[in-house]
């Protein structure tokens, strides 16, 4: 990609992908499929190169990094296979009925097209799989839309580079350049831009629940209001059932304590509140959490002010006196906490129900190796009560055996009312790729609970329905 087009304005990319749109009103699916193939390939063949500058700029690690560029070349592939079964067309047809009304109708045929010029904006915790090439680019690429990327100031050098490669390949295919475009600015003024260019149809972002309401203000005030598909924030809690606490080894906490550190806890499903049974067997349990993450020492966080935010919230928690901190090492930095090489330190804190319930503040997400552990009666009225006021989150865990039926059977409607997706054993970190995959839920989590950003029903954010009535056999087939 030439400089020229790298710092091109949001004006310029938004006319150049409207006019790549218009003349290429319906790049069939043979074509996209070949597109998304290709991009994956690219990645594949310098995964080498792609993982030492992501490494350089996020300090995620090798391992994790080339993990991300498998699951995003994945991605790429799997919507190639997705549309070319015609899954992503709704594919429903009713033949007509010559009875008189209201059984009589016409024939009736429902498909889908797609919405337009996308803008999406990057994520900072996942350089590959929520950036230039990720999701909700593959999803609008399949679905035929052009993108453009927003890129993020956490990992502007890898941002360029993948663009750089996406040109590679649309010229290879001989697609406009503007199917795949690169916003290259750190600051916001010129996201806010580009989300009010009258070209552009839809906008995805994952990030800040501040930036996302921002955002959303923006596009609501538009003349031609749009779809914005965001993903804001999410606690993730998980319900340690009674039963649970008196068949498991109190080491079996080690799983979350590695959960909540991994990537520096800088992952949407990272998990941040813990309801735990009021009780000995709870008191064990906790102990055994806390002294695993005492054991991680993590990396930096992906920006200095993400890790600024999070001391700032640990000092403000340290000031209260019903708070009983859980962790070891001090949460709070040393004098040389203004150096970008600072780590978060892994921190847990313990409240009861009644302080849970009275302050907003333990409610909300915090961005980093963090999590609050509320204890509760073990019943299902104990651990409702804690519920209660959290908002909605992207995943919902339980860790429950046979004996604890009947207290989960109680809590799951308010489970599944508060999130999108519900997790039984396990962590919540890791999201798989496949159609019958929801990453969203209820806000903050999402914008929109009904869509997803991952799993290959992620293109129906980018589709309108239409229907076609009484339409004649000569007409050829439309995929």
């Amino acid at each position: 990609m030439t400089e020229s087009a790298v710092m091109a304005s949001p004006q310029t990319l938004a006319v150049e992908a409207v006019d790549a749109f218009d003349r290429y009103p319906a790049i069939g699916v043979a074509v996209r499929a070949s597109l998304l193939r290709a991009l994956a390939q690219s990645l594949r063949n310098n995964i080498q190169s792609l993982v030492e500058l992501a490494d350089k700029e996020t300090h995620l690690g090798p391992t994790r990094l080339t993990g991300e560029v498998h699951r995003t070349c994945f991605q790429l592939d799997a919507f190639a296979d997705y549309i070319l079964a015609g899954k992503h067309l709704r594919g429903l047809q009713e033949f007509a009925n010559e009875a008189p009304p209201p059984t009589g109708r016409p024939a009736l045929e429902l498909t889908a097209v797609p919405l337009g010029p996308v803008a999406v904006f990057a994520a900072s915790n996942f350089p590959f799989a929520f950036s230039v090439l990720g999701g909700d680019t593959a999803s609008a690429v399949a679905a035929g839309c052009p993108v453009i990327v927003k890129a993020h100031p956490a990992h502007l050098a890898l941002s360029r580079e993948v663009a750089r490669l996406a040109q590679q390949v649309l010229a290879k295919l001989s697609l406009p350049a503007a199917w795949i475009s690169l916003l290259d600015s750190p600051g916001t003024e010129a996201g806010a831009q580009l989300v009010m260019q009258p070209g552009i149809a839809a906008v995805g972002f994952t990030g800040s629940l501040r930036a996302g309401k921002a955002l959303a203000g923006l596009i609501a005030s538009r003349q031609r209001p749009i779809p914005f598909f965001g993903e804001l924030g999410s606690i993730n809690p998980v319900l340690v059932m009674p039963a649970f606490l008196s068949q498991q080894a109190p080491t079996s906490a080690n799983a979350l304590a590695d959960a909540m550190v991994q990537g520096a806890g800088q992952f949407c499903t990272s998990p941040g509140l813990f309801i735990v049974d009021d009780s000995p067997r709870g008191d064990a349990f906790i102990e055994a959490l806390a002294n695993r993450l005492d054991g991680h020492i993590t990396h930096p966080m992906l920006t200095l002010g993400m890790q600024e935010a999070f001391d700032k919230q640990l000092a403000k928690l340290a000031g209260w006196s019903d708070v009983r901190m859980k962790t070891a090492r001090p949460p709070l930095p040393g004098p040389m906490a203004t150096t970008p090489t600072l780590k978060p330190t892994p921190t847990l804190i313990e409240v009861s129900l009644a302080v849970f319930v009275a302050n907003r503040e333990l409610q909300e997400e915090v961005f980093g190796p963090y999590a609050v552990v509320v204890r509760v009666p073990s019943s299902v009225a104990g651990y409702l009560a804690a519920l209660a006021p959290v908002e909605g989150s992207l995943t919902l865990t339980f860790w429950a055996v046979p004996e604890d039926a009947s207290i989960v059977h109680g809590l799951l409607p308010a489970a599944m009312h508060r999130a999108g997706r519900v997790v039984f054993g396990g962590v919540p970190t890791g999201v798989a790729v496949t159609e019958a995959q929801h990453h969203g839920g209820p806000w903050p989590a999402s914008t929109r609970p009904d869509t997803t950003s991952v799993g290959m029903r992620a293109i129906e954010r980018f589709l309108r329905p239409v229907a076609l009535q009484s339409k004649p056999h000569w007409l050829m087939p439309q995929r």
